[in-house]
């Protein structure tokens, strides 16, 4: 018996250091902030240091960049959760021809710097983007968000609803969500949901958790590369932004949910685009979203998904021009001008 129980103990003994090798074997560090700069800016990156202690880094893109040039609308672009403001750069690229364009990468995702001890939720992202905007001297402005980005833009009509001229909802998160819902979740977001697994995970080489997340995110899985994955997994590497991550996950029960009564005051024109095949927020929620919001107009993509930036960038960001040409040169706001 002692002879039966001594070989059990090293048997363990041999499956922990085994796993201990694994998980060491998978451990990634941080990626300094200068070395992921190196790969991630572009040449229009800049950065502002705002009150609270945050260092976001931003493009300031498209028309009316030269002195002296007329001024012209302005779109503030907010992406979603674990992405960067790499994700519109096919809206940037559509969009600059006729609007300055500016995007942000929120706290904890990007090239942004978020100081030690900051508590990532939607409120202080919305808040985050009210600094950059009274910092960065936005006066009035479109504001788009995709997915958690989509939340934080509806949270930042419902609290600064004098700075905005339209609101654009790109499969944008907000609605709760049961836990059959919630069973289409990327496998990423499901084990950074299990508070058994979530600090070794932490801390692990998450480069294949990140493409099936994003090969979930898209209809047509293709589309996620090897270089978007790389992007991802490499970004969220930099110091404080896995936990960041996982704070987002562990307080979303926390979150104040999207509901009629809530969205009800929100008065500024908006546009709702969604991916009829979105695996990680139900297509049914695009029409909460247009009864909640009076007035608002709501297009389904047949076969887009979660990232229709991206997926379906020329048909999505022409929707969006189309919308903003009605308000600003057909619509009120015109008629105000004249």
């Amino acid at each position: 018996m002692k002879w039966l129980l001594g070989g059990l103990l090293a048997l363990i003994g041999i499956v922990a250091i085994v796993v201990a090798g694994g998980y060491f074997a998978l451990k990634r560090d941080d990626i300094p902030y200068e070395t992921l700069a190196a790969k991630y800016e572009s040449a229009d990156s800049r950065y502002i240091d705002l009150p609270s202690g945050i260092r976001m880094h931003y493009r300031d893109q498209g028309a009316a960049q030269e002195p002296g040039a007329p001024t012209v609308p302005t779109i503030l672009l907010i992406h979603g959760y674990s992405a960067s403001l790499h994700t519109w750069e096919p809206w940037v690229q559509r969009l600059s021809e006729q609007y300055r364009v500016v995007s942000i990468d929120l706290p904890g995702h990007g090239l942004t710097r978020a100081p030690a001890g900051y508590r990532a939720n939607i409120e202080n992202f919305r808040d985050a983007v009210a600094e950059f905007v009274q910092a960065y001297g936005l006066t009035r402005f479109a504001i788009a968000g995709n997915s958690m980005g989509g939340n934080v833009a509806w949270s930042y009509a419902l609290a600064h609803p004098d700075q905005l001229d339209a609101l654009i909802l790109v499969d944008a998160a907000g609605w709760p969500h049961t836990e059959e819902s919630r069973a289409n979740d990327s496998p990423t977001l499901k084990l950074l949901r299990n508070p058994a697994l979530r600090p070794l995970l932490t801390n692990l080489d998450n480069t294949r958790l990140f493409r099936r997340g994003l090969e979930a995110s898209f209809a047509n899985p293709a589309l996620a590369t090897d270089d978007m994955v790389t992007r991802y997994a490499e970004l969220s590497r930099a110091p404080g932004h896995r936990d960041i991550l996982v704070q987002l996950q562990t307080g979303y029960a926390d979150r104040t949910h999207a509901t009629n009564e809530l969205l009800a005051p929100i008065h500024t024109p908006t546009l709702i685009l969604w991916g009829r095949h979105d695996n990680l927020i139900p297509v049914a929620d695009a029409e909460l979203f247009h009864t909640a919001i009076a007035g608002s107009e709501v297009k389904i993509y047949e076969d887009g998904g979660h990232i229709l930036q991206e997926e379906k960038a020329e048909d999505s960001a022409t929707a969006a021009e189309e919308f903003l040409y009605r308000i600003y040169e057909g619509g009120a706001l015109a008629t105000a001008a004249e």
